[in-house]
Order: structure tokens, then sequence, then C-alpha cells
């Protein structure tokens, strides 16, 4: 008889489901941490992409605040029109029939 009345096998097993479960947790916890440093790495890359793609060729002078408030209204209006964009492509994917039929062979 081994620890708390248990044979040594059924302990060594108990003990190493705990420790696995524990790094789990912990290896969890730490991707969660991961996932969420990426998708900031995400959004910034976003913003610096969408910003230098809005912004390329309007010569528009980011050292003025003038400048800056005219920048921040040409990339906000870019912005509205991408998320317009995209819930009508939306809607148009969820009008369209997605059934199984094939039509095309006559």
């Amino acid at each position: 008889m081994g620890i708390f009345g248990m044979n040594f096998g059924a302990a060594f097993i108990i003990i190493a489901v705990l420790i696995i479960l524990i790094w789990i947790i912990v290896e969890f916890k730490r991707f969660k941490h991961k996932i969420f440093a990426i998708l900031l790495i995400i959004i910034i890359l976003f913003f610096y992409i969408s910003i230098t793609y809005t912004l390329k060729g309007q010569g528009i002078d980011l050292k003025t605040p003038s400048g800056m408030l005219k920048a921040a209204k040409i990339y906000f209006v870019w912005m509205g029109s991408a998320f317009s964009n995209l819930k009508s492509i939306t809607s148009n994917a969820v009008r369209m029939d997605w059934s199984a039929k094939n039509n095309t062979i006559g």
C-alpha cells in the first residue's frame, strides 16, 4: 500500500493528471496573452497600412494641426466607406441561394 491507502500506480496516475492539468491551465493563460498580443499587433498594422494607403498622394502635412484634422477626416470617410462596402457584401451574401443544387448541368 502506498499513499492514502492507494497503490503506487493509482497515486502516480492521479499526480500525473494533476500536474498535466496545472500545466495546461498555465499554458492556456499564456496562450490567451499571446493571442491578445497578436491581435494588438494586427490592429496596429491594420491602422498603419490603412492610414498609409488612404493618405498616399494627398499631400497632407501631418506636422500641423490642420493637416492632422484633414487627414483624420479623410481617414474616417474612407473607414465609413469600407464598412459600408462590407455591409453591402455581407447583405448580398446572406440573400444568395447557398443550397447544394447544381443548375449548370443541363
